[in-house]
Protein backbone atom coordinates (compact mmCIF):
# COMPACT_ATOMS: atom_id res chain seq x y z
CA UNK A 1 0.00 0.00 0.00
CA UNK A 2 1.05 3.93 -0.60
CA UNK A 3 -0.21 6.74 0.53
CA UNK A 4 0.10 10.17 -1.37
CA UNK A 5 -0.86 13.82 -1.14
CA UNK A 6 -0.98 16.71 -3.11
CA UNK A 7 -1.86 20.17 -3.00
CA UNK A 8 -4.74 21.19 -5.73
CA UNK A 9 -6.20 24.68 -6.59
CA UNK A 10 -9.65 25.39 -8.08
CA UNK A 11 -10.48 28.85 -9.55
CA UNK A 12 -14.12 29.93 -8.33
CA UNK A 13 -16.20 31.25 -11.08
CA UNK A 14 -16.26 34.63 -9.09
CA UNK A 15 -14.90 36.22 -6.20
CA UNK A 16 -16.48 34.92 -2.69
CA UNK A 17 -16.84 36.37 0.44
CA UNK A 18 -18.34 35.17 3.97
CA UNK A 19 -17.98 37.35 6.97
CA UNK A 20 -14.45 36.13 7.81
CA UNK A 21 -13.30 37.40 4.53
CA UNK A 22 -12.56 36.95 0.90
CA UNK A 23 -11.62 34.09 -1.80
CA UNK A 24 -11.11 33.47 -5.36
CA UNK A 25 -9.99 29.83 -5.72
CA UNK A 26 -10.12 26.89 -3.43
CA UNK A 27 -7.06 25.30 -2.05
CA UNK A 28 -7.43 21.11 -1.44
CA UNK A 29 -5.60 18.12 -0.92
CA UNK A 30 -5.76 15.53 -2.66
CA UNK A 31 -4.89 11.56 -1.26
CA UNK A 32 -4.33 9.06 -3.05
CA UNK A 33 -4.10 5.31 -1.96
CA UNK A 34 -3.15 2.79 -3.93
CA UNK A 35 -2.87 -1.18 -3.52
CA UNK A 36 -3.22 -4.33 -5.51
CA UNK A 37 -2.88 -2.67 -8.58
CA UNK A 38 -6.10 -0.49 -7.31
CA UNK A 39 -6.03 3.32 -6.61
CA UNK A 40 -8.67 5.14 -4.45
CA UNK A 41 -9.04 8.91 -4.00
CA UNK A 42 -10.06 11.72 -1.50
CA UNK A 43 -10.37 15.29 -1.27
CA UNK A 44 -10.40 17.51 1.73
CA UNK A 45 -10.46 21.42 2.49
CA UNK A 46 -7.97 22.06 5.52
CA UNK A 47 -10.45 25.37 7.22
CA UNK A 48 -8.25 27.56 9.52
CA UNK A 49 -11.21 28.30 11.36
CA UNK A 50 -10.24 24.72 12.94
CA UNK A 51 -6.61 25.33 13.23
CA UNK A 52 -6.04 23.23 10.52
CA UNK A 53 -3.44 24.91 7.23
CA UNK A 54 -2.52 23.14 4.16
CA UNK A 55 0.84 22.42 5.47
CA UNK A 56 -0.66 21.30 9.00
CA UNK A 57 -2.88 18.65 7.30
CA UNK A 58 -0.46 17.40 4.99
CA UNK A 59 1.98 16.20 7.63
CA UNK A 60 -0.39 14.56 9.33
CA UNK A 61 -1.65 12.71 6.37
CA UNK A 62 2.35 11.93 5.65
CA UNK A 63 2.86 10.55 9.06
CA UNK A 64 0.14 7.57 8.31
CA UNK A 65 2.04 4.70 7.80
CA UNK A 66 0.36 1.69 5.72
CA UNK A 67 -0.87 -0.49 5.50
CA UNK A 68 -3.83 1.09 7.01
CA UNK A 69 -7.47 0.47 7.37
CA UNK A 70 -10.92 2.84 8.29
CA UNK A 71 -11.00 1.71 11.25
CA UNK A 72 -7.16 2.60 11.94
CA UNK A 73 -7.52 6.10 11.17
CA UNK A 74 -9.77 6.78 14.46
CA UNK A 75 -6.43 7.29 16.28
CA UNK A 76 -6.42 10.28 14.04
CA UNK A 77 -8.64 13.21 15.12
CA UNK A 78 -11.74 14.30 13.57
CA UNK A 79 -11.17 16.76 10.88
CA UNK A 80 -9.72 17.03 7.40
CA UNK A 81 -6.39 14.74 7.02
CA UNK A 82 -8.79 11.77 8.43
CA UNK A 83 -11.49 12.61 5.57
CA UNK A 84 -9.18 12.99 2.67
CA UNK A 85 -7.92 9.33 4.11
CA UNK A 86 -11.20 7.87 5.07
CA UNK A 87 -12.57 8.93 1.33
CA UNK A 88 -9.68 7.32 -0.54
CA UNK A 89 -9.89 3.83 1.77
CA UNK A 90 -13.90 3.47 1.06
CA UNK A 91 -12.83 4.18 -3.15
CA UNK A 92 -10.32 1.73 -2.95
CA UNK A 93 -12.15 -1.04 -1.07
CA UNK A 94 -14.90 -0.13 -3.85
CA UNK A 95 -12.55 -0.24 -6.80
CA UNK A 96 -11.41 -3.80 -5.02
CA UNK A 97 -14.66 -5.33 -4.32
CA UNK A 98 -16.05 -4.53 -8.16
CA UNK A 99 -18.88 -2.74 -6.61
CA UNK A 100 -20.22 0.69 -5.54
CA UNK A 101 -19.41 1.97 -1.97
CA UNK A 102 -23.39 2.79 -0.98
CA UNK A 103 -23.13 -1.18 -1.54
CA UNK A 104 -20.43 -1.32 0.96
CA UNK A 105 -22.20 0.80 3.22
CA UNK A 106 -25.23 -1.44 3.14
CA UNK A 107 -27.04 1.61 1.87
CA UNK A 108 -29.95 1.77 -0.57
CA UNK A 109 -29.36 2.94 -3.68
CA UNK A 110 -28.58 6.87 -4.27
CA UNK A 111 -30.58 8.95 -5.66
CA UNK A 112 -30.04 13.31 -6.71
CA UNK A 113 -30.72 15.56 -4.06
CA UNK A 114 -32.41 19.15 -4.41
CA UNK A 115 -29.20 21.20 -3.09
CA UNK A 116 -28.95 25.00 -1.72
CA UNK A 117 -26.82 27.30 -3.81
CA UNK A 118 -25.05 30.08 -1.63
CA UNK A 119 -25.13 33.51 -2.51
CA UNK A 120 -21.32 36.21 -2.04
CA UNK A 121 -21.76 38.29 0.81
CA UNK A 122 -21.99 41.79 -0.60
CA UNK A 123 -24.11 44.59 -0.96
CA UNK A 124 -27.46 44.71 -0.40
CA UNK A 125 -28.15 45.67 -4.21
CA UNK A 126 -25.91 43.22 -5.71
CA UNK A 127 -27.26 40.63 -3.43
CA UNK A 128 -30.63 41.45 -4.88
CA UNK A 129 -29.33 40.71 -8.07
CA UNK A 130 -27.49 37.58 -7.23
CA UNK A 131 -30.78 36.15 -5.79
CA UNK A 132 -32.83 37.16 -9.04
CA UNK A 133 -29.88 35.67 -11.13
CA UNK A 134 -30.24 32.26 -9.33
CA UNK A 135 -34.40 32.47 -8.23
CA UNK A 136 -34.43 29.20 -10.37
CA UNK A 137 -32.77 27.23 -8.10
CA UNK A 138 -35.21 25.96 -5.13
CA UNK A 139 -33.22 26.88 -2.13
CA UNK A 140 -30.87 29.74 -1.74
CA UNK A 141 -28.19 29.99 1.62
CA UNK A 142 -27.23 33.80 2.16
CA UNK A 143 -24.29 34.03 4.67
CA UNK A 144 -25.04 36.79 7.43
CA UNK A 145 -23.54 37.85 10.66
CA UNK A 146 -22.70 41.46 10.22
CA UNK A 147 -24.86 44.49 11.35
CA UNK A 148 -26.41 45.02 7.81
CA UNK A 149 -28.20 41.69 7.76
CA UNK A 150 -31.63 42.96 7.35
CA UNK A 151 -31.04 44.49 4.57
CA UNK A 152 -29.21 41.70 2.85
CA UNK A 153 -32.14 39.33 3.86
CA UNK A 154 -34.83 41.34 2.40
CA UNK A 155 -33.16 42.24 -0.95
CA UNK A 156 -32.40 38.58 -1.22
CA UNK A 157 -36.06 37.91 -0.56
CA UNK A 158 -37.54 40.51 -3.29
CA UNK A 159 -34.66 39.34 -5.94
CA UNK A 160 -35.98 35.66 -4.89
CA UNK A 161 -39.98 35.51 -4.11
CA UNK A 162 -40.53 31.75 -4.41
CA UNK A 163 -37.08 30.21 -3.78
CA UNK A 164 -36.35 28.59 -0.20
CA UNK A 165 -34.02 30.69 2.07
CA UNK A 166 -31.43 29.42 4.69
CA UNK A 167 -29.55 31.55 6.57
CA UNK A 168 -25.71 31.21 7.72
CA UNK A 169 -25.01 33.63 10.70
CA UNK A 170 -20.99 31.95 11.00
CA UNK A 171 -21.30 32.63 14.38
CA UNK A 172 -22.18 36.22 14.62
CA UNK A 173 -24.80 36.62 16.48
CA UNK A 174 -26.04 37.11 20.10
CA UNK A 175 -29.17 34.53 21.45
CA UNK A 176 -30.89 38.62 21.92
CA UNK A 177 -30.13 39.34 18.24
CA UNK A 178 -31.63 35.82 17.34
CA UNK A 179 -34.70 36.73 19.23
CA UNK A 180 -35.08 40.19 17.17
CA UNK A 181 -34.78 38.68 14.08
CA UNK A 182 -36.73 35.24 14.28
CA UNK A 183 -40.17 37.14 13.91
CA UNK A 184 -38.61 38.83 10.83
CA UNK A 185 -36.79 35.60 9.42
CA UNK A 186 -40.57 33.68 9.90
CA UNK A 187 -41.98 36.70 7.79
CA UNK A 188 -39.62 36.40 5.01
CA UNK A 189 -40.22 32.71 4.87
CA UNK A 190 -36.54 31.70 6.20
CA UNK A 191 -36.28 27.89 6.59
CA UNK A 192 -32.81 27.59 8.77
CA UNK A 193 -30.97 29.37 10.45
CA UNK A 194 -26.97 27.88 10.99
CA UNK A 195 -25.02 28.61 14.01
CA UNK A 196 -26.16 31.71 14.83
CA UNK A 197 -23.80 31.98 18.32
CA UNK A 198 -20.09 31.48 18.49
CA UNK A 199 -19.65 27.54 19.06
CA UNK A 200 -18.73 27.69 22.76
CA UNK A 201 -21.50 30.10 23.88
CA UNK A 202 -24.41 28.26 22.99
CA UNK A 203 -25.85 27.43 25.95
CA UNK A 204 -27.61 30.78 25.44
CA UNK A 205 -29.56 28.82 22.88
CA UNK A 206 -30.84 26.54 26.27
CA UNK A 207 -34.97 27.39 26.83
CA UNK A 208 -35.70 30.39 24.33
CA UNK A 209 -38.02 29.81 21.26
CA UNK A 210 -36.72 28.62 18.05
CA UNK A 211 -39.26 29.55 15.62
CA UNK A 212 -36.87 29.13 13.18
CA UNK A 213 -34.97 25.91 13.08
CA UNK A 214 -31.21 26.37 13.99
CA UNK A 215 -28.67 24.33 13.22
CA UNK A 216 -25.42 23.74 14.53
CA UNK A 217 -22.62 24.09 12.58
CA UNK A 218 -19.53 24.88 14.13
CA UNK A 219 -20.57 23.39 17.72
CA UNK A 220 -21.47 19.81 15.68
CA UNK A 221 -18.41 18.45 14.23
CA UNK A 222 -18.73 13.93 15.33
CA UNK A 223 -20.78 12.12 17.39
CA UNK A 224 -19.13 12.89 20.77
CA UNK A 225 -20.99 16.45 20.08
CA UNK A 226 -24.14 15.32 20.27
CA UNK A 227 -24.72 15.19 23.86
CA UNK A 228 -23.53 19.25 24.01
CA UNK A 229 -26.25 20.03 21.33
CA UNK A 230 -29.47 18.58 22.92
CA UNK A 231 -32.36 21.69 23.92
CA UNK A 232 -30.24 24.20 21.73
CA UNK A 233 -30.63 22.92 18.21
CA UNK A 234 -33.15 21.28 16.16
CA UNK A 235 -30.52 20.50 13.42
CA UNK A 236 -27.16 19.20 12.99
CA UNK A 237 -25.03 20.16 9.77
CA UNK A 238 -22.74 17.04 8.88
CA UNK A 239 -19.54 17.88 6.86
CA UNK A 240 -16.66 15.50 6.22
CA UNK A 241 -14.22 17.74 6.74
CA UNK A 242 -15.12 18.03 10.36
CA UNK A 243 -16.54 14.19 11.16
CA UNK A 244 -13.25 12.79 9.62
CA UNK A 245 -14.57 11.12 6.38
CA UNK A 246 -17.61 9.46 5.68
CA UNK A 247 -17.32 6.79 7.91
CA UNK A 248 -18.18 9.11 10.81
CA UNK A 249 -20.64 11.06 9.08
CA UNK A 250 -22.86 8.25 8.31
CA UNK A 251 -22.76 6.77 11.86
CA UNK A 252 -23.24 10.78 13.03
CA UNK A 253 -26.35 10.73 10.99
CA UNK A 254 -27.77 7.88 12.37
CA UNK A 255 -26.43 8.83 15.99
CA UNK A 256 -28.66 12.26 15.16
CA UNK A 257 -31.53 11.30 13.41
CA UNK A 258 -31.73 8.58 16.68
CA UNK A 259 -31.29 11.91 19.21
CA UNK A 260 -34.23 13.11 17.38
CA UNK A 261 -31.94 15.80 15.50
CA UNK A 262 -32.69 16.68 11.12
CA UNK A 263 -29.84 16.61 8.98
CA UNK A 264 -28.54 19.08 7.45
CA UNK A 265 -25.62 17.55 4.75
CA UNK A 266 -23.12 21.11 4.05
CA UNK A 267 -19.53 21.03 2.59
CA UNK A 268 -16.67 23.65 2.57
CA UNK A 269 -15.52 25.16 -0.67
CA UNK A 270 -14.17 22.35 -3.00
CA UNK A 271 -14.45 19.85 -5.97
CA UNK A 272 -16.83 17.51 -7.37
CA UNK A 273 -14.19 14.58 -5.87
CA UNK A 274 -15.13 16.30 -1.84
CA UNK A 275 -18.44 16.37 -2.51
CA UNK A 276 -19.39 12.87 -4.19
CA UNK A 277 -18.75 10.84 -0.69
CA UNK A 278 -21.35 13.44 1.25
CA UNK A 279 -24.24 12.58 -1.82
CA UNK A 280 -24.70 8.80 0.43
CA UNK A 281 -24.95 10.58 3.76
CA UNK A 282 -27.23 13.58 1.86
CA UNK A 283 -29.95 11.02 1.12
CA UNK A 284 -33.41 12.09 2.88
CA UNK A 285 -31.33 15.24 4.45
CA UNK A 286 -34.10 18.31 5.70
CA UNK A 287 -31.38 20.59 3.71
CA UNK A 288 -28.59 19.14 1.18
CA UNK A 289 -25.83 22.16 0.97
CA UNK A 290 -23.24 20.68 -1.60
CA UNK A 291 -23.26 23.19 -4.28
CA UNK A 292 -19.09 23.43 -4.09
CA UNK A 293 -18.84 22.61 -7.69
CA UNK A 294 -21.06 25.34 -8.33
CA UNK A 295 -19.05 27.89 -6.95
CA UNK A 296 -16.03 27.17 -9.16
CA UNK A 297 -14.66 28.00 -12.45
CA UNK A 298 -13.03 24.60 -13.04
CA UNK A 299 -13.16 20.86 -11.68
CA UNK A 300 -12.09 17.71 -11.62
CA UNK A 301 -12.79 15.51 -14.64
CA UNK A 302 -16.15 13.06 -14.70
CA UNK A 303 -17.70 16.01 -12.36
CA UNK A 304 -21.05 15.70 -10.43
CA UNK A 305 -24.03 15.99 -12.85
CA UNK A 306 -26.25 19.19 -11.24
CA UNK A 307 -29.43 19.76 -13.00
CA UNK A 308 -33.17 20.51 -11.90
CA UNK A 309 -33.47 17.06 -9.58
CA UNK A 310 -30.65 18.47 -8.10
CA UNK A 311 -26.92 17.02 -7.42
CA UNK A 312 -26.14 13.43 -8.56
CA UNK A 313 -24.72 10.85 -6.68
CA UNK A 314 -21.02 9.89 -8.39
CA UNK A 315 -20.38 8.44 -11.35
CA UNK A 316 -17.44 5.63 -10.62
CA UNK A 317 -14.68 6.98 -13.01
CA UNK A 318 -15.18 10.01 -10.15
CA UNK A 319 -15.38 8.13 -7.10
CA UNK A 320 -16.70 5.01 -5.21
Amino acid sequence: MHISVTRDVFKLAQVFTISRGSRTEAKVLTVRISDAGHEGWGECVPYARYGETLEGVTAQIESVKPPVDRAGLYTMPAGAARNALDCALWDLEAKKAGCRAWELAGLPKPGPEITAYTLSLDTPSNMQAQAAKNAFRPILKIKLGTPDDMPRLEAVRAGAPKSTIIVDANEGWSADVYADLAPHLVRLGVALVEQPLPAGEDDALIGIERPVPVCADESCHDRASLAGLKGKYDVINIKLDKTGGLTEALELRKAALTEGFRVMVGCMIGSSLAMAPATLVAQGAMITDLDGPLLLAEDRDNALKFDAAGVYPPAPELWG
